[in-house]
């Protein structure tokens, strides 16, 4: 169980990063760019913690999957982007991915 709460931490400073990295202006803001820079560490440092006891091919889909489905949510709800309907289709299918990984494993 403690792989699986490593595991989704590591997903969120995914997002982390990632929003701060666009929030950066490539790296020209110094404190978003410094974020982005800890998120990373921080996101590989639980990866790194959960694959000890989780499978590789089992965390590192669900790892990537937690970081893009929860960079195109803080895209659309917090920095405005704007997703094609057609799109929201393909992020379901994702998060059913997911959601079926961890079911099955």
């Amino acid at each position: 169980m403690m792989a699986w709460l490593q595991l989704l931490i590591a997903g969120l400073f995914e997002v982390v990063w990632a929003t701060c990295l666009k929030l950066s202006d490539g790296f020209h803001k110094l404190g978003f760019a410094s974020v982005t820079v800890i998120g990373m560490v921080l996101s590989f440092v639980f990866l790194t913690l959960a694959i000890k006891r989780l499978p590789m091919s089992l965390a590192y889909p669900i790892w990537t999957g937690i970081g893009a489905v929860g960079s195109v949510a803080v895209g659309v709800l917090l920095l405005g982007d704007r997703i094609n309907p057609i799109t929201w289709v393909f992020v379901a299918f994702l998060l059913i991915g997911l959601i079926g990984i961890k079911l099955t494993s």
